[in-house]
C-alpha cells in the first residue's frame, strides 16, 4: 500500500516545460509499476505515461511522445514527469498512480491515485 502527493504544476506559455513530482510514502514503492494520467474539465481522464518497477521499461501516450519524460528515482521514493513543448491540450490535472506489476495503460488497473495537480498552458 502506497501513498501519493503530486507537486510541480502551474501556469506555463505555449512551448515551455514544466517537471511534475509525485511523492510516494508507505510501503514497498520500488515493487510498483507507476503512471501519469490526466483529466480536463468536462472529459474523461486519459493515460499519458507509465514506467515499471525497474524504470527500464516506459510506455507513453501518442498525444506526448517525444515531448514528455517519465522517470523514477526509487531511492527517493518520488515518480517525475518531465513536460516539454508543451501545449495548451496538454492543460489538465495530472494525477499519479500506482499499482503491482506489470506496467499498464490501462486506469482501472491502478490501485492507489494522488490528489492531482493542475498544469495549465496558454496560448
Amino acid at each position: 500500500q502506497v501513498q501519493l502527493v503530486e507537486s510541480g504544476g502551474g501556469l506555463v506559455q505555449a512551448g515551455g516545460s514544466l517537471r511534475l513530482s509525485c511523492a510516494a510514502s508507505g510501503r514497498t514503492f520500488s515493487s510498483y509499476a507507476m503512471g501519469w494520467f490526466r483529466q480536463a474539465p468536462g472529459k474523461e481522464r486519459e493515460f499519458v505515461a507509465a514506467i515499471d518497477w525497474t524504470g527500464r521499461l516506459t510506455y507513453y501516450a501518442n498525444s506526448v511522445k517525444g515531448r514528455f519524460t517519465i522517470s523514477r528515482d526509487n531511492a527517493k521514493n518520488t515518480l517525475y514527469l518531465q513536460m516539454n513543448g508543451l501545449k495548451p491540450e496538454d492543460t489538465a490535472e495530472y494525477y499519479c498512480a500506482a499499482r503491482r506489476e506489470p506496467i499498464s495503460v490501462v486506469i482501472t488497473d491502478y490501485d492507489y491515485w494522488g490528489q492531482g495537480t493542475q498544469v495549465t498552458v496558454s496560448s
